[in-house]
């Protein structure tokens, strides 16, 4: 659970309703609070030395400039210092409200930078920061700072958008099969623990995206180039296969979820949902309203160094409910994942009952990695023979000294490939 949380302030109504949402989670959890305020001096002592061409005349006089440089350079850097430790004082009090302590982090530079540089340097596994910022007009959907910091961290981040603190509304999970959706759930199983909320979880594929690719590219294939792609005949495969397809694969990560949750005790209300993802979480929050929405930070076809998934991102700038973006990552037990999602050819299943009883558990569960891996949802026979060709010949020589089997007799392959 949540242990140190860490709060940029800036005493706006979005940056409050997070102290108080982070200061109920300390008092339930035990975490550690740390209030940080970042002022910008140097910046604001630069655009002053840029307006000085529009002083009145009798402040553009040598003598009269210099003085007012330096009273100018230490009215802003103590003024802006004692505004910033009026700031942290909020937050104090607010805390000894409570009987909690809040470490005070006063920070000089630019914000965003400063920020991320010190939440990098820190403990937080929790950061909670007000979606919006003072400079907050009607139009405004996500503040600069926020989307900086959230695009630089590698901590979970709690994006507060509702300023009005409520008690209905659930915990919401958005589930792709990443490892970082799943770290979401169990994020929200611990907090729906702690604060006394339901949890549900949502899956949603997109049907849509293939027939609006094939129709594209049927206006641009000559009619050779569409015997060679067999277009009808993919087109007919994609209508009858791929749809039913991802539905199943993506019910799968909701029964997934199920399990993991039965195991805490809690019953997890599941919804599986077809159309565009991002369009299709912001319509469900619309309809439910839930309390917060939990997110991976990037979804299961984002590639490695990605700051933010394009589903995460949209909700984070279009989404009005509280939002957890989620850098936690977790895979479920291969049980789970073989029980919901995974099936066997026949003749699979006979190449396993060759196994050794004491070793059958380990070499499905090494042989569901290995599908699961390689993006499939049924075991065959060549999924086999690709995993077991993984194996190194270190192991094989290991696994046939251990059970006196000829090495020879062996023939470079493990005991329980074909025969």
């Amino acid at each position: 659970m949540v242990k140190s949380i860490y709060l940029p302030l800036d005493n706006s109504a979005y940056s409050l309703a997070g102290v108080d949402l982070a200061i109920e989670l300390a008092s339930l959890t035990g975490a550690s609070l740390t209030g940080s305020h970042v002022y910008a001096a140097k910046l604001h002592d630069r655009r002053f030395r840029q307006m000085e061409g529009g002083l009145p005349a009798p402040y553009q006089k040598e003598e009269k400039l210099i003085e007012q440089r330096e009273v100018h350079d230490d009215l802003i850097t103590k003024g802006l210092s004692v505004i910033s430790d009026s700031y942290l004082d909020v937050f104090d009090a607010r805390c000894r409200a409570v009987g909690l302590e809040g470490r005070r982090v006063n920070l000089e530079g630019k914000n965003w930078q400063k920020l991320v540089e010190d939440i990098a340097a820190s403990d937080a596994d929790l950061v909670v920061m007000g979606a919006l910022g003072l400079g907050v007009v009607a139009h405004s959907q996500i503040g600069s700072v926020c989307e900086r910091v959230a695009r630089r961290i590698e901590r979970d981040l709690w994006v507060v958008r509702e300023i009005r603190p409520r008690s209905e509304g659930a915990i919401v999970v958005a589930l792709d099969g990443s490892p970082q959706s799943y770290g979401g759930l169990m994020t929200a199983l611990e907090l729906g623990k702690v604060l006394d909320r339901h949890v549900e979880a949502v899956a949603v594929f997109d049907p849509d995206f293939h027939y609006v690719a094939f129709n594209s590219i049927a206006k641009v294939l000559s009619t050779e180039a569409a015997k060679i792609f067999r277009f009808e005949e993919q087109e007919k495969l994609h209508e009858e296969i791929i749809d039913a397809g991802l539905a199943k694969i993506y019910q799968g990560h909701l029964d997934v979820a199920v399990n993991l949750a039965k195991e805490q005790g809690i019953e997890l209300k599941t919804k599986l949902l077809a159309g565009k993802p991002f369009a299709k979480l912001l319509e469900h929050a619309h309809e439910t309203n839930p309390w917060l929405m939990v997110l991976g930070r990037i979804g299961v076809h984002s590639a490695p160094g990605m700051d933010l998934g394009s589903v995460t991102e949209n909700l984070l700038r279009l989404g009005k409910n509280n939002l957890l973006l989620s850098a936690r990552c977790f895979e479920p037990p291969i049980e789970h994942i073989e029980e919901t999602t995974m099936a066997w050819t026949e003749e699979a299943l006979v190449r396993m009952t060759r196994v050794p009883e004491f070793a059958r558990g380990m070499a499905r569960k090494a042989i569901v990695k290995h599908a699961l891996k390689m993006g499939h949802t049924i075991v065959t026979s060549d999924v086999i023979d690709a995993c077991m060709s993984t194996i190194p010949s270190a192991a094989i020589d290991r696994y046939a000294e251990k059970h006196n089997l000829p090495r020879e007799k062996m023939g470079g392959k493990c005991p329980f490939a074909h025969s």
